[in-house]
């Protein structure tokens, strides 16, 4: 793999990082500026919105300058966003830092999976893409970790800085090792919108939506979960957190290989054993030894799925591929969200802290049933002819290797409309 695909792991690291580490601070946080943990709390909702926000609006920004150019300015605005949140005086910075940090999110890991594709031969993007991720997957072994642990021992602020400091080395690293990508021609923002008319760009991203979510419907309470349900002490948390990260490592590993040959098997058979999996843990939960291989399966089958899923919308949006894998990404977060909302209704409602994980095991169906869907309707479409992308007019493929052997592409638009939603 090209030492480019390092950077960008580097920068999704950073990333990685900054997202999750807040959960195990909250309360350093909230003493800081004397509020509330759940005021606090708000610091987290706040980073998601700024996720979906900043996904399309910060993409779509990036359409003016070189895809490398834009990477750059990324991890600028995310050094910014993390300096101000260590740095904060008063909470309404920190929130402020915290948005600013989050709008750098989708659009950083949208471009830099179109980035990733770009650099490697056609039956290698998928696991060029999951390298990326890599960075991701080790944040929450290495990173959350090490982060909560000098948070809670030195200051939270120096944690902050610390992940700046990765934003600086991400930045230096895309400077030197990616090769610079002209801005693409023929390609404007009613292309990238286009693609959201096609219904199966559309049903990935509810794939994406509904099979994370099902993760974190999980996630989401495991403290709870593991501490009055299990057994655990509170500080057993950091390293079940670990345990969990080194499961989505090995799932993102596993379904970066498998998903350039087997795409849609891979799909179906993590989906059902995901929802398998959160089925059962509303029994294991119960249990220190059960609990801990079903984080890490949870973690490995949840993970599995994020290279084929972005690879799919990436196939599917493949004359503008960028705004659709950053929406992609922020279509993770709003899985978080809804995710985390139904299960606080179950446990509210009574049903106990492991009652969020029927939440989740409907959601991982849900995605299944999706996936059906958008295979029946691939195969029961008519064969596209496929012309290489320099003959497409208006057309310039992110996914082409860049030794200039382009991929395929699909011409014939006539045939595309039977993949398109009315209207």
């Amino acid at each position: 793999m090209p030492l480019a695909l390092l950077a960008l792991a580097i920068g999704a690291f950073g990333i990685g990082t900054t997202e999750f580490v807040i959960l195990g601070l909250l309360p350093e946080v909230a003493g800081t500026f004397d509020v509330s943990i759940t005021t606090a709390g708000l610091l987290v909702s706040g980073y998601a919105v700024g996720v979906l926000v900043g996904a399309p609006l910060m993409t779509v920004l990036g359409t003016r300058v070189s895809r490398k150019r834009m990477l750059i300015l990324l991890m600028a605005l995310f050094v910014l966003g993390n300096a101000l949140t260590a740095l904060a005086p008063a909470f309404g910075v920190i929130m402020l830092g915290r948005v600013v940090a989050s709008f750098t999110h989708g659009a950083f890991f949208g471009i830099g999976s179109v980035v990733a594709a770009d650099l490697v031969a056609p039956e290698k993007k998928a696991a060029a893409i999951s390298t990326m991720f890599a960075g991701l997957t080790l944040a929450n072994v290495l990173g959350v970790p090490l982060g909560t642990l000098i948070g809670q021992s030195v200051s939270w602020r120096l944690t902050f800085l610390l992940v700046a400091a990765l934003g600086v080395l991400g930045a230096v690293g895309i400077a030197r090792l990616v090769p610079e990508q002209p801005k693409p021609e023929g390609v404007h923002l009613r292309h990238e919108l286009a693609v959201f008319r096609n219904a199966q760009v559309l049903l990935a991203m509810g794939m994406t939506v509904l099979g994370f979510g099902g993760v974190f419907a999980a996630l989401t309470y495991v403290k709870p979960m593991m501490t009055d349900v299990a057994g655990f002490s509170e500080g057993a948390v950091t390293w079940l957190l670990a345990v969990v990260g080194l499961g989505m490592l090995v799932g993102n590993w596993v379904g970066g290989r498998l998903a350039d040959r087997h795409l849609m098997p891979l799909l179906y058979g993590s989906l059902l054993a995901l929802a398998g999996v959160l089925a059962l843990f509303t029994v294991t939960a119960h249990d220190k030894a059960a609990s801990v291989i079903t984080l890490f399966l949870i973690g490995a089958l949840g993970f599995a799925t994020v290279p084929p899923l972005q690879k799919r919308v990436m196939d599917n949006a493949a004359g503008a591929p960028t705004l659709a894998a950053a929406v992609n990404i922020g279509a993770f977060n709003l899985g978080n969200a809804i995710a985390a909302w139904l299960g606080g209704l179950m446990i509210d409602a009574g049903h106990g802290y492991e009652s969020a994980n029927w939440v989740g095991a409907g959601l991982a169906l849900g995605a299944l049933a999706l996936a059906v869907v958008a295979h029946g309707l691939e195969r029961r479409a008519p064969t596209r002819s496929r012309v290489p992308a320099a003959h497409v007019p208006g057309v310039r493929t992110a996914l082409s290797g860049q030794s200039g052997q382009g991929d395929s592409v699909v011409a014939d638009r006539a045939a595309e409309r039977p993949a398109r939603l009315p209207g």
